[in-house]
């Protein structure tokens, strides 16, 4: 079969927007490649290594490809995104001096290329994500994820992903209950009920994350813990009573995770603040650096404290508590 590959030349600050607009348009698969320079500043910590080879993106620059199906008017696709690329500036996003691309492909060409270099990664100091198709021995005391990301977002690869996940390690003390919004691939919520929490509700509006989170769920056995639903945002919660009986915890909640955009964070704050028990906990990630004061006031604003702040490049994971 063949596919047709649309590639957008932007910035690193605009990849998950973009990457979102392409699976909104019914895109087969979405993959991002980033600045692979040697002056990349990368997390060594825990003795990561890096497995993707060098490449000649800026510094800053990012490439993305989505893959439409053959009957797809390529055309139209590219002619729709356009402006919606050029409205990210709107939102203080800048996407730089993009161009859009498009060639044909074959499946062999895209569809398990990416595969080979997504290996286990150590993520924290106790938290290791493992693709499904790669042998690995874990060492005492550490925790595997099992993934098999699909086309959603989540590989914990990306730097708010890996914020969320050492954030969420430092937090957890055991026996929490979590919702995770905009889960992706689950992979926030598998590492909560890993580090100990008693359950989590995960949530997405994309119903293909919905499918994959609930697959890698079933894959690390841990559905008795995790429940995966279709919601935009915290929207389940407000549904009626027969709705909210079937959600396996009960709010408030003792902590909420957050791995969206700043301006998704900052449309529902107070839903947010409302979801949680007095003391209770709000990791809010996937904040770019320009929108980290924007993201601070509000949540001040709302009535959360900020206790702490991760950073990892340029990208911002917040810790705020509601007040007991």
């Amino acid at each position: 079969m063949k596919w047709h590959e649309i590639t957008v030349a932007t910035t690193e600050e605009a990849t998950e927007m973009i990457s979102n607009f392409l699976h909104e348009m019914d895109a087969g698969g979405v993959s991002i490649e980033e600045s692979g320079t040697l002056n990349k500043p990368r997390d060594t910590s825990l003795g990561q290594w890096y497995e993707h080879p060098l490449n000649d993106i800026p510094e800053g620059q990012a490439v993305i490809k989505g893959y439409f199906s053959q009957d797809v008017d390529a055309e139209q696709v590219m002619a729709q995104i356009r402006p919606r690329i050029e409205q990210l500036r709107e939102f203080d996003i800048d996407p730089g001096d993009f161009e859009i691309s498009h060639v044909i492909v074959d499946d062999e060409d895209w569809a398990n290329a990416w595969k080979q270099y997504f290996k286990p990664i150590r993520i924290s100091e106790k938290l290791t994500i493992k693709p499904t198709w790669e042998e690995y021995e874990a060492s005492p005391g550490e925790l595997i994820i099992e993934l098999d990301p699909g086309m959603a977002f989540g590989t914990g690869t990306h730097p708010t992903t890996s914020l969320c996940l050492r954030t969420l390690e430092s937090v957890i003390r055991g026996g929490e209950e979590v919702i995770d919004v905009g889960t992706g691939s689950g992979i926030l919520a598998i590492g909560a009920v890993k580090l100990g929490a008693a359950r989590v509700l995960a949530l997405d509006l994309d119903p293909v994350a919905v499918s994959s989170a609930k697959e890698n769920t079933t894959l690390n056995q841990l559905e008795g813990q995790i429940q995966v639903e279709l919601s935009d945002l915290l929207g389940v919660l407000q549904a009626d009573a027969e709705a909210e009986e079937a959600l396996h915890i009960r709010v408030p909640v003792d902590l909420v995770v957050a791995n969206i955009l700043a301006e998704i964070i900052l449309l529902f704050v107070d839903d947010v603040f409302a979801a949680l028990k007095p003391g209770g906990t709000y990791i809010a990630s996937g904040i770019f650096k320009n929108k980290e004061l924007d993201v601070e006031k509000g949540l001040e604003a709302a009535g959360f404290k900020i206790v702490d702040r991760q950073r990892e490049q340029d990208w911002i994971a917040f810790v705020a508590v509601k007040p007991e």
